[in-house]
């Protein structure tokens, strides 16, 4: 598996400037620290076969970014375009063409320390970092082992789903441990009914009996910016797709099973509770649209323009 563990780089984006790396800290009084209510993106710059760097969506994850917000009723002080920049400003201010992006809103100290308080500052940070293969590279070519977790994705009335939210990741946090410690690469949840949810961190697709298949948005699940990105490549390439609730034995006795994510990238799954998926090995259909993805992210020599020119923002 990829290593976790980050690179220190020369700069950090914090409230309205960059400032050196070691500047990037907050109090212990932080509220967030405390209590969880912020909100965080993920966000890939690839550097393409032409070498120049693009952050692949970076206007649709800073729109999600601040519809996290709102459902945690944070106002954030910058408007999208300023922080649509910022990332931006963060990778040349690092000479990056290719990295992991993570912005992060969240509350800081200097006001109340109480569940309501109201009056403490938001506070803004990018950090840009270089991170590989989140499930490793030889987990992109021939697959992970999964576990399906005892811990339960939240109910759509206890937690929000479809947002990024800081606190909420504990429940994965927990579940990937769990897998982890028990030998396993991630972890897959269920939600209150016994359906699929997602993975730890990705959103999950199956082939059964040729047909794709993901749990619709009504679900607990994120709507993922990459689950979205596989959908319409599927749809390009003439895929039977369908958004409906499937169950546990249903992923066991698939043809294929992978995991999309902004870190993940498109991750096949080769085992699931010890039970091989398919041949154990990535599968015809995951293969062609991980090929698909990654042209699309990084091009291909002699390619001038992209089929979605709108999803590049270079640096």
């Amino acid at each position: 598996m990829a290593s976790s563990k980050m690179k220190p780089v020369d700069k950090l984006w914090i409230d309205g400037k960059l400032v050196p790396y070691a500047e990037g800290q907050v109090h212990v009084l932080t509220h967030t620290l405390h209590y969880g209510l912020g909100a965080f993106e993920g966000i890939r710059c690839y550097k393409r076969a032409d070498g120049r760097g693009a952050v692949f969506r970076l206007v649709d994850h800073i729109d999600r970014l601040f519809e996290s917000c709102h459902i945690c009723t944070i106002d954030v002080p910058y408007t999208r375009a300023e922080l649509v920049q910022a990332c931006l400003e963060t990778l040349r201010g690092n000479k990056m063409v290719e990295a992991y992006l993570r912005p992060i809103a969240f509350i800081g100290s200097g006001g109340g320390f109480g569940l309501g308080s109201l009056d403490n500052p938001t506070r803004v940070a990018i950090v840009a970092y270089e991170w590989g293969a989140y499930l490793g590279d030889e987990g992109l070519k021939n697959g992970i082992r999964a576990k399906v977790s005892s811990y339960t994705r939240g109910g759509l009335n206890s937690s929000m789903a479809k947002g990024k939210i800081c606190g909420q990741y504990v429940n994965s946090v927990l579940a990937k441990r769990e897998a982890m410690k028990a030998g396993y690469e991630e972890a897959i949840l269920l939600d209150h009914s016994g359906h699929v949810a997602e993975a730890s961190g990705e959103n999950l697709f199956m082939v059964r009996r040729g047909v794709l298949k993901t749990p619709p948005l009504a679900s607990p699940i994120l709507d993922g910016i990459t689950r979205d990105t596989v959908l319409t490549l599927a749809h390009e390439l003439g895929l039977e797709v369908q958004q409906t609730p499937f169950s546990r034995d249903e992923l066991y006795t698939a043809e294929e099973v992978f995991l999309t994510g902004t870190a993940a990238e498109i991750t096949p799954v080769r085992e699931i509770d010890d039970r091989a998926i398919g041949t154990g090995k990535r599968g015809a259909l995951t293969d062609k649209i991980q090929n698909a993805f990654f042209e699309l992210v990084k091009g291909k020599k002699g390619q001038e323009t992209s089929p979605h020119p709108s999803w590049l923002s270079y640096v």
